[in-house]
């Protein structure tokens, strides 16, 4: 089953449509976005990989994924081709127009600074996206690069000026995700451009998973297998459906956009040669080797 452009685009998505295209029912969370847990249901993976020189999207089952077509928000039929996952390199699940990220989302990241009563959103280039297991590159003229383990949103339909009730419809799924920063550059500079937005500075993945809720999932970052960072997402000052509405009220969503919502705690100096791991129940597990 395939919906014109026009109706998709119009956020046409219902929940009975996007019940029937992912042949789920409630597992796959309801509404057309609104990755949220209903009736129980187990939650649905989906990946992105590379075989025979294309990159398909998929479902992640056990070990095999089995191929769909198009993009998980537009369909999930089956194509009837299954891969072994260990055969296959699992590439960014993400496609976006734009990546938004939040600041200071989280109390403990504030140091004692009072949370402003709006979220307070940068841009990062989809340039800037990287593959699970990808290498974060250190570019010349930083020495002071952090790594941001996160919570990300993936838009599930075109957003544009919806309500928080209505923004939770308008979630697919959510990622793993780490906001690379070079402090020194983001210090210095009048604009974070560089500092958030430079090549690598934005893996994520493993999977997209639908059918969790957001609100209370463990988050712990590793660096060389030591927990970094930890907090739970029911600390967020703006939550993702907050955040969402927020962002449609000035800029129009579109399915497979991405909302990095924040860090918890402190964060600290990665070198070359480090493995940092982005780490959320639920989701799975982000690695990356830093270059």
């Amino acid at each position: 089953m395939r919906l014109s452009r026009r109706a998709f685009l119009a956020g046409a998505l219902s929940g009975a449509a996007i019940s029937r295209l992912h042949g789920r029912g409630s597992e796959a969370g309801g509404a057309g976005g609104g990755g949220e847990e209903r009736g129980g249901g187990a939650p649905i993976r989906f990946v992105r990989f590379e075989v025979d020189g294309r990159r398909p999207w998929g479902i992640l089952d056990g070990e095999w994924i089995r191929e769909i077509r198009g993009k998980p928000w537009e369909s999930a039929e089956e194509t009837g081709k299954r891969h072994p996952r260990a055969a296959v390199k699992l590439v960014c699940p993400a496609e976006p127009t734009k990546i938004l990220a939040l600041a200071g989302n989280y109390r403990s990241h504030l140091q004692g600074a009072q949370p402003h009563p709006e979220p307070q959103i940068f841009f990062k280039p989809p340039s800037c996206l990287l593959d699970p297991e990808g290498t974060i590159a250190i570019p010349e003229g930083t020495s002071d690069v952090h790594y941001e383990g996160e919570l990300v949103v993936v838009v599930g339909r075109v957003a544009r000026k919806v309500s928080r009730e209505e923004a939770v419809s308008c979630i697919f799924g959510y990622a793993c995700g780490n906001d690379v920063s070079a402090r020194d550059w983001q210090a210095n500079d009048v604009q974070w451009w560089r500092a958030k937005g430079g090549d690598t500075f934005g893996p994520v993945g493993p999977w997209i998973v639908r059918g969790i809720q957001a609100g209370g999932l463990l988050l712990r970052t590793r660096l060389n297998g030591e927990t970094v960072q930890e907090a739970r997402t029911g600390e967020l000052i703006h939550d993702p459906a907050t955040v969402v509405s927020f962002a449609s009220r000035h800029v129009t969503l579109f399915p497979g956009d991405l909302i990095f919502t924040g860090t918890p705690g402190t964060t600290s100096r990665m070198k070359p040669g480090d493995i940092v791991e982005v780490e959320i129940e639920k989701i799975g597990v982000l690695r990356n080797r830093v270059g």
